[in-house]
């Protein structure tokens, strides 16, 4: 059995529950809430669907502009990498090329090619992506 979208049940959701651009933390908890308990209904109707949807749209944007995550950068993560796995520079020797070579990357003083992102992709069992500056 398919349901239909129904405007007027759909309508009575937004006029109950008046969503709009989340301007605050305050906003935004509050909408957070709604969408926990719309996405926890066991029997979610077609309109509520499209109120978690709009819900969702709004918390993302809110959240995106106010509270983003930092993204680590290629060095940061090859450092994260060897630290979670007690590493030292000497351990990516022939991995990413000579001592020289780690020295420099380590030391932010040379980029990690696609070559050496692949090598360490390889190395730490994660996407090469991870290495590579945006």
């Amino acid at each position: 059995m398919t349901l239909t979208f129904n405007r007027e049940a759909y309508a009575e959701l937004l006029a109950r529950y008046q969503p709009q651009k989340i301007s605050s933390d305050n906003e935004n908890e509050k909408a957070i809430e709604l969408a926990e308990k719309l996405s926890h209904s066991l029997n979610r109707t077609p309109e509520e669907d499209a109120l978690l949807d709009l819900l969702t749209t709004l918390i993302e944007k809110f959240e995106d502009e106010n509270h983003p995550i930092p993204v680590a950068s290629p060095l940061e993560m090859l450092k994260h990498l060897m630290e979670a796995r007690e590493l030292i520079q000497e351990d990516l020797v022939g991995v990413i090329g000579s001592r020289g070579v780690v020295s420099e990357v380590m030391n932010g003083k040379r980029g990690i090619s696609n070559a050496q992102a692949k090598a360490l992709g390889d190395f730490f069992s994660v996407e090469p992506s991870l290495f590579l500056a945006l």
